[in-house]
């Protein structure tokens, strides 16, 4: 069984819960979880610079902090975004803030999952996958629908 919680804790964007309780299974799925429960929390960049300093000693806001909990029978796990950071960085890829925060939230379960970013190759291969979820799945719900395509991984 996935269960997924979602905490709004931030006032720029409107967070359209139904979504991510989609988004959550549609990835965990595709990744062979069965039996998971997930959180998600949505920031504002002071909340989330208290977090990132808290627990990782970096003193700045940062997208999404991700603390994967067990990885046995059931999965479980606590994902954070910035809203404010997702505003920021959409208008690079010329796409919403919403967005942005749908791939965060992807680059968190996949963490959560056992991929790992810490050298390049694992990096590419998480970039690659997240952006074939995250096109499948907005590509298949509204409220964005067909067309919607995450932006090419950075160089």
């Amino acid at each position: 069984m996935l269960k997924t919680a979602v905490a709004d804790e931030q006032k720029l964007l409107s967070i359209d819960r139904r979504w991510f309780k989609d988004l959550v299974p549609f990835v965990l799925d595709r990744e062979g979880v069965a039996d998971a429960k997930i959180g998600l929390a949505f920031v504002d960049d002071a909340r989330m610079h208290e977090l990132n300093k808290r627990y990782l000693a970096h003193d700045y806001p940062t997208d999404v902090l991700t603390f994967p909990m067990a990885r046995g029978k059931t999965l479980e796990g606590e994902i954070v975004v910035s809203t404010e950071y997702a505003e920021r960085e959409c208008v690079q890829y010329d796409w919403s803030a919403e967005m942005e925060t749908s791939l965060y939230v992807v680059h968190g379960l996949l963490h959560i999952c056992g991929y790992d970013d810490a050298d390049d190759a694992g990096a590419d291969r998480m970039e690659v996958r997240q952006k074939e979820l995250l096109d499948a799945f907005a590509g298949a719900h509204e409220p964005y629908g067909a067309g919607v395509k995450a932006p090419e991984a950075s160089e």
